[in-house]
C-alpha cells in the first residue's frame, strides 16, 4: 500500500542524515504514559528551583517511604530529572534498583530525562531522544512485525525456510531477533533494528528470499514500534489481508 511505503520512508529518512547523540528508551513505556510524563515534566521544568544538600537528602527517604503517596513521588522524580545535577540523576540511578513496581515506568523516563540534560549541558552536543512503545537497545529500536502466508497453512518445510533465511538475513543488517513464532498462516518477529536502517527494504528482501521456494508469503507485513499486536488484533489482519494479495 502507498500510504504505508511513505510511512517507511519519512520514518527512514527523519533519521538518515539526522546529527547529534542520539538516546533511545530501552525500558518499554506504554505511548500514553510517556506523554503524561512529558507534559508533566514541562510544567516542573518551569516551576523548578534550585536544589540544596537538604533537598537530596529529604527526596532519597520520601522516595522510600511507604506514606507518601505515588502523586508525591512522581513530583519528586520529575523534579530531580529536570535538576541539570550528577547528584540527582544518582539519587535516580539508586532509585530504579528497587522501585515501587506502580512507578517503574516513570522512573525510567525521570532517569532518562536527567541523563539527555545531563550531557546536553556538559558536552554542547545536540541530543537527541527517541522514545517508542517498544522501547530499544543501544542504538536499535525495537519493533513488532507480522509477516502473513499467502493464504495457505505453512508445511513443515516452508516453517525451516522461515527460521533459516529470517535467522541468516537480519543479523546480516545488524538486527536483533529477540522473538520469532510461527503460526500457520502468520509470522511473528520482535527485532532489534538500527535507527538508520531501512526496514521495509530488509523485510521485502527477506520475504523475497523465502518465496524463491514456493511463493509462500505474502507481501503484505506489519511493522509496529508502538506494541505487540495480540491474538485478535493479529487475527483480524489475517481476516482482511490474509487471501488478498493484491491489497498492498
Amino acid at each position: 500500500m502507498k500510504e504505508q511505503e511513505d510511512i517507511f520512508r519519512r520514518f527512514y529518512e527523519s533519521f538518515r542524515n539526522m546529527e547529534g547523540h542520539f538516546h533511545i528508551l530501552e525500558h518499554r513505556v506504554p505511548v500514553e504514559q510517556q506523554m503524561a510524563y512529558f507534559k508533566y515534566s514541562d510544567r516542573i521544568r518551569k516551576n523548578i528551583e534550585g536544589m540544596k544538600d537538604d533537598d537530596y537528602q529529604r527526596y532519597i527517604v520520601d522516595l522510600q517511604s511507604g506514606d507518601l503517596s505515588r502523586d508525591e513521588k512522581k513530583r519528586i522524580l520529575s523534579i530531580l530529572a529536570s535538576s541539570k545535577q550528577v547528584r540527582a540523576y544518582r539519587v535516580l540511578e539508586k532509585y530504579l534498583q528497587n522501585p515501587d513496581p506502580q512507578l517503574v515506568n516513570w522512573a525510567y523516563m525521570a532517569l532518562m530525562e536527567s541523563r539527555i540534560t545531563l550531557e546536553s549541558e556538559l558536552s554542547g552536543e545536540k541530543q537527541i531522544y527517541i522514545s517508542t512503545g517498544l522501547g530499544g537497545k543501544g542504538k536499535k529500536l525495537r519493533f513488532y512485525v507480522l509477516v502473513l502466508s499467502s493464504g495457505e497453512v505453512f508445511l513443515d518445510y516452508q516453517r525451516e525456510i522461515i527460521e533459516k533465511e529470517f535467522g541468516y538475513m537480519l543479523p546480516k543488517d545488524d538486527c536483533e531477533i529477540e522473538r520469532i513464532t510461527i503460526g500457520d498462516k502468520y509470522i511473528e518477529l520482535v527485532v532489534l533494528i538500527p535507527v538508520r536502517t531501512d526496514i521495509r527494504k530488509i523485510l521485502e528482501n527477506v520475504i523475497c528470499e523465502c518465496n524463491l521456494y514456493g511463493d509462500f508469503l505474502s507481501e503484505i507485513f506489519t511493522i509496529t514500534n508502538v506494541k505487540e499486536l495480540d491474538k485478535e488484533e493479529v487475527g483480524r489482519i489475517i481476516e482482511r489481508y490474509g487471501y488478498d494479495k493484491t491489497n498492498r
